[in-house]
């Protein structure tokens, strides 16, 4: 398996992975598919942010990506980031998250970021799994905060400190 960067001509591959979560799942809140176009516009901005967009692949085949957007945009969260990870089905159960979201970890923290945040739409027992396997803490529930396929949903939180100090140098 190989990780590497995001690529606009990923993006077609990426909404495949992700409009069934819309589809069929309350794992995102997002209720309409999310179109080529939109997601390369997505990675284009993620990374414009100076943000990681990551694809995992194997032989040329992406299985899955995670990225990291801003927390908030007060510029006091400067250093706090709120992260993603999605895996097409046949990539389920075989350590390729947890690959991927390591790989999403490490580019973080040498980025000079102090703290990831994880929501979990809840239930959702294999996210809550993956953010455990990898030292994240539960912080905050917040109870009935989406409502999708006629239910209220809650919103678990989990975070993971990646630094002790913001790094020399960072704005």
């Amino acid at each position: 398996m190989h990780i590497r960067d995001a690529i606009a001509d990923d993006a077609r591959t990426i909404a495949a992975i992700y409009n069934p979560y819309i589809a069929n799942t309350t794992i995102s809140f997002e209720e309409q598919p999310v179109t080529d176009a939109e997601m390369a516009r997505r990675i284009a901005e993620v990374q414009g942010a100076g943000l990681p967009w990551l694809v995992i692949e194997q032989d040329g085949a992406v299985l899955g990506y995670a990225y990291a957007t801003k927390w908030r945009v007060r510029h006091a969260y400067r250093f706090s980031v709120e992260s993603s990870v999605y895996l097409a089905p046949q990539a389920a159960g075989q350590g390729v998250g947890t690959r991927l979201y390591t790989a999403l970890l490490e580019r973080l923290r040498d980025g000079g970021c102090h703290l990831v945040i994880g929501g979990v739409a809840l239930p959702n027992a294999a996210s809550v799994a993956l953010h455990e396997k990898l030292g994240f803490e539960k912080v905050a529930q917040f109870r009935e905060v989406g409502f999708k396929f006629d239910r209220w949903l809650d919103v678990g939180y989990w975070q993971k400190a990646l630094a002790a100090a913001p790094l020399n140098g960072l704005p």
